[in-house]
């Protein structure tokens, strides 16, 4: 069977999985911020649930069936976070728990940052979505507003990495920044 999207296309799971996490963390992240009035973490609930949760979810089985282990690693270790994260948001936990339960996704994310392709669409992602939850737990935590914002500009800017990789290989837009050529352009490399 035919596992390709069409002629030419370098679609897969990997991307959509990638599509999905950028715009969870975006949601995430400028709900915390409170750039946007009138929006909060709180209005990210229903995307948390379906896209970063359902979605990422079923996507990092897929990719465990195609034998993709990190990426399989990734997504249905993330859509278990998200989901959880979506359905506990409602307050019934209490700040210590809730601080708790993020470092502990922090550890996951540690864990992917570290076996994650180098790089800054490997390992950035990652590498800023691990930053975001601890400055979030410590937050929660020490009920200190300040640092839950700023874990906001961390996974907005995560988010917005995961999304322009996956915009990149659908696009064939450069992925890494290389030599500048002798018209001061910049090539991929």
């Amino acid at each position: 069977m035919d596992k390709g999207v069409s002629a030419g296309s370098t679609a897969s799971t990997s991307t959509l999985g990638n599509i999905a996490l950028g715009l969870t963390l975006l949601a995430f992240g400028i709900g915390h911020t409170g750039v946007v009035d009138g929006v909060t973490a709180a209005n990210s609930v229903s995307l948390a649930t379906y896209v970063g949760g359902l979605a990422l979810f079923v996507l990092g089985i897929l990719e465990f069936r195609d034998g993709n282990g990190f990426n399989g690693t990734a997504f249905a270790g993330l859509g278990a976070f998200w989901f959880t994260w979506a359905t506990g948001s409602d307050g019934k936990v209490s700040a210590d728990a809730a601080g708790m339960f993020l470092i502990l996704f922090a550890l996951l994310a540690l864990t992917l940052t570290m076996a994650a392709p180098s790089g800054l669409f490997g390992q950035g992602v990652y590498a800023l979505f691990t930053l975001s939850l601890l400055l979030l737990a410590i937050g929660v935590l020490a009920d200190n507003g300040g640092l839950a914002k700023a874990a906001g500009w961390v996974a907005a800017v995560s988010g917005l990495l995961a999304w322009y990789g996956a915009t990149a290989a659908l696009a064939h837009w450069p992925m890494t920044v290389g030599k500048t050529s002798g018209s001061g352009a910049v090539a991929a490399s």
